[in-house]
């Protein structure tokens, strides 16, 4: 399995970063793309003329995580190649469909998600396939907003990938293990976040690692005003990262 981390910035864009994004690869070529923030299109696009990604899913619809659901729509109805687009399958939770076309009503019509992508909805604890991949979400704490993350498991690999979450430990049931755990880090101190808590700090991503027993922790949705000390691998967009089993 290979990871790209197209976007990685928090809810305001780090220095000409892109939004969430996190591409993942089997050996095989399928393409899982976890969460489409602003800026994650056009990332892709430099790499292709329009992304070939066979599935998509949105761990919650603040701005930050699916923002670039929009243009993505407009590119695939309206660009001036005017070629047949594929339609990726984008899994959104439970009501996130009716969601969707709310939405679409007020930026344009509401099918305008439907005629581009095959939606479907996941829940809680429920495995699903995207694009070959098993995925399994698990409901984190993020503030008052229904917030999912991913387990994500492919030819014996497993990424989880925690989102945006709160303390919470079902960041060690979804990091269980893991080969990579990809774990936000928003926060200087705990005391700095809401109530209900919607984020993490350094030092609750590294006991959410630690009690997980995952391999290896990469850090991300880390503000560029709160660099880190040596030794921790922070998340940068255009990262990739070879997941072999192999190397265990």
């Amino acid at each position: 399995m290979k990871l790209t981390v197209i976007g990685s910035s928090p809810a305001w864009p780090n220095p000409g970063g892109a939004h969430s994004g996190y591409l993942l690869e089997s050996r095989q070529g399928e393409r899982l793309l976890l969460d489409c923030g602003p800026g994650v299109l056009s990332r892709l696009r430099a790499a292709e003329e329009w992304p070939r990604v066979d599935a998509i899913a949105i761990t919650h619809f603040h701005l930050d995580h699916w923002g670039d659901l929009v243009p993505w729509v407009w590119g695939s109805m309206y660009r001036a190649t005017n070629g047949k687009v594929a339609r990726p399958t984008l899994w959104v939770y439970d009501g996130g469909r009716a969601r969707l076309e709310g939405m679409g009503a007020g930026l344009g019509f509401p099918d305008m998600f439907e005629r581009v992508f095959e939606i479907r909805e996941y829940r809680d604890g429920e495995p699903f396939e995207a694009a070959a991949f098993e995925v399994t979400p698990l409901r984190l704490p993020h503030y008052t907003l229904e917030t999912y993350g991913f387990r994500v498991i492919r030819d014996g690999t497993t990424v989880a990938y925690s989102g945006d979450s709160g303390p919470s430990d079902r960041l060690t049931e979804l990091a269980r293990d893991a080969d990579l755990f990809v774990c936000e880090a928003t926060l200087l101190r705990g005391e700095d976040d809401g109530l209900p808590r919607g984020h993490l700090s350094l030092d609750e991503a590294l006991a959410a690692h630690r009690t997980s027993g995952a391999r290896r922790l990469l850090l991300t949705h880390r503000p560029a005003e709160l660099p880190l000390e040596n030794g921790f691998e922070l998340a940068y967009d255009g990262l990739e990262l070879e997941l072999d089993r192999s190397a265990r």
